[in-house]
């Protein structure tokens, strides 16, 4: 390539292009003190050029500062600032311009650069340095400039020591910091007195030249766009174990989420700059020991009440088993007496492991069947036995016992592949996303609490990652808690036990071992998802989440409602459609009103739907009505409102339910209209508030028709449900302390970040994580034990609401 730029060359000498050889006399200098102002002017035929002698001590660095000024604002015939120096070269021109968004330009009379400073060993002693500063410009007429060079005196950041600067877009500011012997890492917090110029705040290696301008502070070391305040985390593996920092200010706004607009000559950052020291390594110690031993005392105290449970039943073992019945039951209560002539149904109860006769009731509760004209089935046909004003449980339990409990059991190992898919894919992008982060430096890509990051390893917020440990550590202590209940009630029935087979609430746990399965998940993927936050991988924080509320309400429908309740299949169908318009919700909900509608006409008539397959138990069918292609269609359904919206207006035919259905639908009715108003940025979390009030909602229902039917709640529930009401409090309250906001720019979410609050090393959020762990198994405790005080209750004398 070298040798055709010279054929070139010589080819179009002939054409009239003549090189002319440069005098070897140097210009002559002019030997200059520092911190004096120069005033000249420059044209075309003339140049200035400046020479500064300063000696350096050893073991001292030292900085110089160049400050120029000019008042020509020609941008064709700019004054042209060169400075030598013995490390290299350093230009820049006046006016000086920058490029911002949609090609806008802006342009500075006044600049100040720092060189690049120089260092003395202590073996070479004290040093000579000279600075040469040239002013030249091509402008045809003469152009007058300032000129002030200054040693800089401040140039070295202390730790624990807040040092004050100012800067501007053609004034930016770098400065030197040397890791004392005793520290490892520190973080640089740096707090402007406004919220805005937008800046770039850059820690950079020791090379020259510093790259300090708008458009090069992004091309070395790592780098936080910052309003209010920033926080960047550095490690001890630096060369010379030394850096800079670079404090660049952006023309614009615009970058950091404000407005685009003429930052001008008197745009400067008022800043605090203070590097603070980072806990030492024993801080990660204590904090993995206190995040193990925290819930591994769940497991102590699991162990205590089992203890505790099997002394009592080895004392009373002898008398439970002779009096099984009355060794439960209050003096004068009808749960004690066995009453033949009970509920239809309960005198069927004893052949439960032989199957319903027939073999009526043991396919689907939505297939079709023929309508019945004779009485007689009004003890055998599901169809009659749900029409019942009063049901009780044996209406609902009468499908045979193993096919219930293997169709539950397709939950569980449903779950583990749905994770095990949902997983890796969701491994494999955070581990990339954490590695475009550590190799571009680029540290607006994660949304961190920088004053409280931690990093360990390729991780660069271990804190975030590690609180997560109490959502597998208790999902595991679950599922163990859940498989001692089920090989005690295994043992019961495979001795035959009369007692296990027709007393309390049947016992079926595919959904709790789901229910574990999905809270250790969640553990899993908030870890992920807190490797890297940000706007695109949040739905993995929260998938889990919809999982979980899902399968507590399907667990307490099933509870009294074993033969009607969703199979596994649908039910993750229907989460699978939930987690589609959530991330439908995040593309599109910000400003798109057309979404809104359509997400809620579907909340809506969900809400419906849903109401109406609760309200008949399951047996009116919404596809056998839409199916008639005859004016039955009609007749049927004016037929259905005409009965129970018209006749029964003034008493439904099933009290309880109605009412709480009702109160369900303007709950779900009025969140639809809120979001339809307000349109939440927050898509994700708006949805999983929804699932949440109708959680609660239903709970709340529950235990309220519980004891309005005179049952108990032993001590260990009564104990839950006021543990999970007090820890889930405190967790919320941690939760609404918004430390980042994925939905703002990365700079303006670094205004919310706040420093630890607990060891030195987690912040509000990582005690949300804890505190949501044990509110979560607390809540899933209450399901598993809300119906203890029924196993002694023939099931035809337990209510179904």
């Amino acid at each position: 390539e070298g040798h055709c730029g010279l054929a070139l060359l010589c080819l179009f000498l002939p054409w009239g292009l003549q090189l002319q050889p440069r005098s070897s006399r140097p210009t002559p200098s002019t030997a200059a003190d520092f911190d004096r102002v120069y005033e000249g002017t420059v044209s075309l035929h003339t140049e200035e050029v400046y020479s500064f002698n300063y000696t350096s001590k050893p073991g001292q660095v030292d900085a110089v500062r160049v400050y120029v000024q000019s008042n020509s604002e020609d941008l064709q015939y700019p004054v042209l600032f060169v400075v030598r120096q013995q490390k290299g070269v350093l230009s820049w021109q006046v006016p000086l311009i920058f490029r911002g968004f949609y090609q806008r330009m802006y342009n500075y009379q006044e600049v100040s650069r720092t060189l690049c400073p120089s260092e003395s060993t202590p073996e070479a002693g004290p040093t000579e340095q000279i600075v040469f500063v040239v002013v030249a410009s091509l402008a045809p007429y003469n152009v007058q400039y300032e000129l002030k060079v200054t040693r800089l005196k401040n140039f070295q950041l202390q730790t624990d020591t807040t040092f004050s600067f100012t800067a501007s877009p053609s004034q930016p500011q770098y400065f030197l910091y040397k890791f004392p012997p005793d520290v490892d890492s520190v973080i640089i917090k740096v707090v402007s007195e406004t919220v805005y110029p937008c800046s770039v705040v850059s820690v950079q290696d020791i090379v020259c030249p510093v790259y300090d301008l708008d458009h090069n502070v992004e091309f070395n070391g790592v780098y936080q766009y910052m309003t209010k305040q920033a926080a960047i985390t550095i490690q001890k593996d630096f060369p010379g174990e030394q850096f800079f920092v670079v404090f660049v200010i952006k023309p614009e706004d615009y970058a950091c989420g404000g407005s685009v607009s003429v930052s001008g000559e008197g745009f400067f950052l008022r800043a605090d700059g203070n590097p603070v020291c980072f806990p030492p390594e024993s801080v990660y110690v204590q904090a993995m020991l206190f995040s193990f031993l925290s819930f591994l005392s769940f497991y102590l105290g699991a162990l205590i009440v089992a203890f505790a449970h099997y002394v009592r039943w080895v004392s009373s073992g002898t008398v439970a088993a002779s009096h099984p019945i009355a060794a439960s039951t209050p003096e004068g209560s009808s749960y004690g007496a066995i009453d033949e002539s009970s509920s239809s149904g309960g005198h069927q109860l004893s052949s439960l492991d032989r199957g319903p006769p027939g073999g009526s009731d043991t396919d689907s509760s939505v297939e079709e069947e023929s309508d019945f004209d004779t009485m007689p089935e009004i003890d055998s046909d599901k169809n009659v036995i749900r029409t019942k004003v009063f049901l009780y449980l044996s209406d609902l339990s009468r499908k045979d016992r193993r096919i219930v409990s293997k169709k539950y059991k397709i939950y569980f190992w449903n779950i583990i592949t749905i994770a095990v898919f949902y997983a890796l894919p969701v491994i494999q992008l955070v581990i990339t996303y954490q590695t475009v982060v550590n190799v571009t430096g680029n540290q607006d890509i994660c949304y961190y609490n920088f004053l409280c990051a931690h990093p360990l390893g390729v991780l660069s917020a271990f804190n975030n990652v590690l609180s997560n440990v109490g959502h597998i550590l208790l999902g595991f202590l679950f599922l163990l808690i859940v498989l001692r209940r089920d090989i005690l009630h295994r043992r019961s029935l495979e001795a035959k036990d009369i007692y296990t087979m027709e007393y309390g609430i049947p016992k079926h746990f595919g959904l709790f071992y789901a229910m574990g399965i999905a809270l250790m998940m969640e553990g899993v993927l908030s870890a992920c998802y807190h490797i890297c936050p940000n706007y695109s991988n949040f739905q993995f924080d929260t998938s889990f989440m919809y999982m979980i509320a899902g399968l507590c309400m399907l667990k307490l429908y099933q509870t009294r409602h074993p033969d009607i309740n969703a199979s596994a299949y649908s039910a993750y169908a229907s989460f699978a459609v939930v987690i589609c318009l959530a991330v439908l919700g995040v593309v599109f909900g910000k400003n798109q009103m057309w979404f809104w509608v359509i997400f809620s006409v579907i909340h809506v008539v969900a809400s419906l739907a849903l109401s109406t397959q609760i309200y008949y138990m399951g047996r009116f069918k919404i596809a056998s009505v839409l199916s008639l292609a005859d004016f039955g269609m009609f007749r049927r359904i004016a037929m259905v409102l005409y009965t129970d919206c018209i006749q029964q207006c003034s008493r439904p035919m099933y009290t309880d339910r109605m009412a709480l259905l009702i109160l369900g639908n303007l709950v779900n009715w009025s969140l639809a209209v809120f979001g339809l108003v307000y349109r939440p940025r927050d898509f994700a979390s708006y949805m999983l508030g929804i699932f949440i009030c109708n959680l609660l909602l239903y709970l709340a229902f529950y235990i309220i028709m519980k004891l309005r039917n005179s049952e108990k709640i032993l001590p260990i529930p009564l104990f839950c449900i006021v543990a999970t009401a007090v820890v889930w409090a405190a967790a919320l309250y941690f939760f609404f302390q918004n430390l980042s906001s994925w939905e703002e720019t990365p700079a303006e979410s670094r205004e919310k970040n706040r420093p630890c609050i607990f060891l030195g090393f987690f912040d509000d959020h990582d005690i949300w994580h804890f505190l949501s762990a044990a509110a979560l198994f607390f809540s899933f405790l209450v399901l598993l034990t809300l119906d203890d005080d029924l196993d002694s209750v023939r099931r035809d004398k337990i209510p179904v609401f």
